[in-house]
């Protein structure tokens, strides 16, 4: 049953400006998006003696899944994806290899992921548990007309499974808010009841300041490895958190932004645009990946030409710059809850329907006139006009600076090394499925060369001095991890 499910995220998350940084925009890459608009809910290193070729005929491109190398006992995933725009309309994707079941061989093509990639997608298609360690030869063919090519694949013994793969299993506490997965012998195990604690706490703070209980057990899944920026919702919580975590994230704030997004839900409303559903997670966590002065730090983006007009933003929330996106939004809705008080503004927020054109922005419009007399081009205005009278810490300009050049090698890292990790197509199965089959090496596994440690451990150092305001320090790492990058690039080395 195709049942991996993408989701996104969200999540999650010195006295002269850092010069090297702009005042230049962010390099954004469209599509670029963060979590699923319907529903809020979101590839690895090439190791050539265990994996398939990332390249195959014809520009298709193949990713196996779990990262990194495979080994006898494997479920195995498979992704075909299409090069380009090409016309695959009622074309499917079969496969032949031993271990495969004839009824599950063909697949046809469909969007994938927040992105939409076009591939066919094999979901634990690969049964090699009966199978001997040695090289497979994978048969794939385009139906009708073709191309067909073979990928080969060495399976390692299962003997050499890395720690702690062999004794992992997955694991679930149940504590007041929440019913908490993980798998053992990882780094949420070994501070347990710290993080049990986390969970409780961020809940409670949530629930408290969204004024609403949560009336039913929250489902959790911690991810041992980075997936997307580190968190997702949909009716369930998923968070990275691991001790080297190079996207940064703090599992008290990931938690209490994605919290916000299951309480806002229950809210309910007819539409929600994105703009304002993350801008409210945002909001009321006060902020994205960290704690922040939400208004002094838009009204930087202001000062550096980074700021994205609202109307864009709203018809294009999770195709723009991702961290100046969430700022805008969690900005804005700060400045109308200080401007017309939480009231309003959650009357508004709740009474924002479609419009015929399905414009985003065409319905944020309708419903602001309705409730507050003013359009969308008026409210934005009123605000940039805020956002300009704001004063501005040189300190502020530069870790906002910093921060969203961070998160740009992050996500570029996550491209080039770690595909199965970037957010627009993150390899994420459904985590009830996952435990039902006692599957964990989808989550466990991820790439381990030398390369992938280095740029992982420069990307760790990244965030640690932007917290501690050690801009100098943070720059001079980033620049190290974007040079590493840049060399990869010119080389041709991909992920997976």
């Amino acid at each position: 049953m195709q049942r991996a499910i993408l989701l996104a995220a969200v999540v999650l998350l010195s006295c002269q400006a850092v010069s090297s940084f702009g005042p230049t925009a962010p390099t954004s890459a469209p599509p670029t998006a963060t979590t699923i608009p319907t529903d809020i809910l979101p590839t690895a290193t090439t190791v050539p003696t265990a994996k398939a070729t990332p390249k195959s005929l014809e520009g298709f491109e193949v990713l196996l899944h779990p990262d990194g190398p495979l080994y006898i006992g494997d479920l195995i995933s498979i992704e075909v994806i299409s090069p380009g725009d090409l016309d695959l309309d009622d074309k499917t994707v079969m496969i032949e290899v031993a271990g495969i079941k004839d009824d599950q061989a063909v697949t046809e093509f469909r969007a994938y992921g927040i992105g939409a990639r076009l591939q066919a997608t094999f979901n634990w298609i690969w049964d090699t548990s009966d199978l001997q360690a040695g090289e497979y030869d994978i048969d794939f063919s385009v139906q009708p007309d073709g191309p067909t090519w073979v990928e080969k694949v060495r399976l390692l013994p299962q003997s050499d499974l890395p720690h702690p793969e062999p004794a992992a299993i997955w694991e679930t506490i149940v504590i007041e808010c929440c019913e908490i997965h993980y798998i053992s012998g990882t780094d949420f195990e070994h501070d347990l009841i710290n993080n049990l604690e986390t969970v409780q706490s961020q809940a409670e703070e949530a629930a408290r300041r969204m004024e609403l209980e949560f009336d039913q057990t929250i489902p959790i899944t911690i991810l041992p490895r980075v997936l997307g920026h580190g968190g997702f919702a949909s009716s369930e919580i998923y968070v990275s958190y691991l001790d080297e975590n190079y996207a940064g994230n703090d599992l008290s704030q990931v938690l209490h932004h994605e919290m916000v997004h299951i309480l806002d839900r229950r809210l309910g409303g007819d539409l929600r645009p994105s703009l304002f559903v993350e801008g409210l997670a945002v909001y009321l966590s006060e902020g994205h990946f960290k704690k922040e002065p939400l208004l002094s730090r838009a009204a930087a983006l202001v000062d550096l030409g980074w700021y994205l007009p609202l109307i864009d933003l709203a018809d294009a929330f999770y195709t723009s710059q991702h961290e100046v996106g969430y700022l805008e939004g969690g900005a804005l809705v700060e400045f109308m809850i200080n401007r017309y008080g939480w009231d309003a503004f959650s009357d508004f927020y709740r009474d924002i329907h479609p419009h015929p054109s399905e414009s985003q922005s065409k319905a944020i419009d309708q419903a602001l006139q309705e409730h507050f007399a003013l359009t969308f081009e008026q409210l934005e205005g009123l605000f940039v006009a805020h956002l300009q009278g704001r004063h501005i810490n040189p300190d502020m300009r530069d870790d906002l600076m910093l921060s969203v050049n961070y998160y740009e090698a992050v996500r570029r890292y996550q491209q080039n090394l770690d595909t199965s990790a970037y957010f627009l197509t993150a390899w994420l199965p459904a985590g009830d499925e996952m435990r039902e089959r006692g599957i964990v090496a989808d989550y466990l596994r991820r790439p381990r060369e030398p390369q992938n440690l280095e740029i992982e451990k420069l990307l760790v150092e990244v965030d640690l001095q932007i917290r501690a305001g050690n801009y100098r320090q943070a720059e001079k790492a980033l620049h190290q991890v974007e040079r590493k990058l840049d060399q990869i690039q010119r080389e041709g080395v991909s992920g997976n």
